[in-house]
């Protein structure tokens, strides 16, 4: 793909971050030796758990690639546990250790701008991770997030079939705080707003709860009636399993989609529970982190692992360098050639007890 810059407006940050010793503790495991000055370590900080991926896939693979890569290189880790002051605490301590590059995955994306800007005139280079961050940053690695929202709205719009212009949906979609949330968001109405009757109802989910959603779920039930949607659109597969927990409860069962392909999101679409997923895949992602990571460490260009230019949600940072990759719809027909056969999960794994019969009827053993 050609360089080109793109206006990708995300904005509301979370930099805010660092962690005072006692707090790295606490909010994540630095399980890592080697001096704060060491001018071989990376940090790396992810910003929540309730979302599976984090902890299963990104952590792991940022690590290993860095160690591929660097094999001196140190990695000091922390999760925020979705709180944004946390990772205020987390950031201000890799700074004050003398970590020169760290890899942020913002809480909140606005609240990081002047921690990015304190630690840019301290010549650490921050590279924001999938969400992008406010303030000066060296690079951004993540997926075109419009576009996945429009791939979750041209599914649920699938999966309701012929009856869709006739359909009303309720929208259930992701954090406020997140800058990649309104883009879902954005590109999802751009389907929805034509395709189907009315998005009759809609909130933002705070932290991606699937607490909260299942909430939401309730209250739509309850304002709404069974019977007053046809479809719920979710931005992410953990608020999927709320909302369908919320569903059964009333005996209602409609088209549900979702996104990250969880474990759990892809046995709920193999029970027939969930419609879709969105596969978006973590290890070139996680790789050209870490790619560029080392480069930043070593002063190294790292021109070959990006392929466009973006633009920060206010528009005040601009031409980012960047890499945006693309993501799949998943539903029971191609779990077994997209997320068993690249490996992300194994076919035992999925296909426990409970979900053998259906793994058999989508093929997959």
């Amino acid at each position: 793909m050609n360089a080109m810059t793109r206006r990708i407006v995300i904005g509301t940050a979370a930099v805010s971050m660092a962690v005072s010793l006692a707090a790295c503790g606490k909010a994540g495991d630095d399980k890592d030796s080697g001096s704060g000055g060491d001018s071989k370590t990376i940090g790396l900080l992810l910003p929540e758990n309730k979302t599976t991926r984090y902890e299963t896939f990104d952590r792991p693979m940022i690590e290993a690639k860095i160690k591929a890569l660097c094999a001196d290189c140190d990695v000091k880790y922390n999760n925020a546990g979705g709180d944004a002051e946390t990772q205020k605490k987390q950031f201000d301590s890799l700074v004050t250790q003398g970590v020169k590059v760290i890899i942020l995955d913002t809480v909140d994306y606005k609240a990081v701008k002047s921690w990015v800007q304190q630690a840019d005139k301290k010549g650490v280079k921050v590279v924001a991770y999938d969400r992008l961050a406010e303030g000066p940053i060296s690079a951004y690695i993540s997926y075109d997030n419009e576009k996945i929202g429009r791939l979750q709205g041209e599914a649920l719009v699938k999966a309701l079939g012929p009856k869709a212009k006739s359909s009303n949906v309720v929208m259930i979609n992701g954090s406020p705080l997140d800058p990649n949330a309104p883009f879902f968001k954005k590109g999802a109405h751009s389907v929805l707003d034509t395709q189907v009757k009315k998005v009759v109802y809609e909130q933002d989910i705070p932290d991606w709860s699937p607490d909260e959603a299942n909430k939401k779920m309730g209250a739509a039930l309850d304002s709404l009636g069974k019977n007053g949607f046809q479809g719920v659109y979710s931005a992410n597969d953990g608020m999927a399993g709320g909302i369908i927990t919320a569903l059964k409860k009333q005996g209602v069962k409609v088209p549900v989609g979702g996104q990250d392909s969880e474990l759990a999101g892809l046995q709920r679409i193999l029970a027939g529970e969930q419609s879709f997923s969105i596969y978006k895949q973590i290890k070139p992602q996680a790789d050209t982190t870490a790619g560029i990571a080392v480069k930043l460490l070593k002063g190294e260009k790292f021109d070959d692992l990006v392929n466009t230019k973006v633009d920060s949600l206010s528009g005040e940072f601009k031409a980012t360098p960047s890499r945006l990759y693309d993501a799949t719809v998943v539903t029971k027909e191609n779990i077994g050639s997209t997320i068993v056969a690249d490996k992300v999960y194994k076919a035992s794994e999925i296909c426990t007890p409970e979900y053998k019969k259906a793994c058999e009827a989508a093929g997959i053993k």
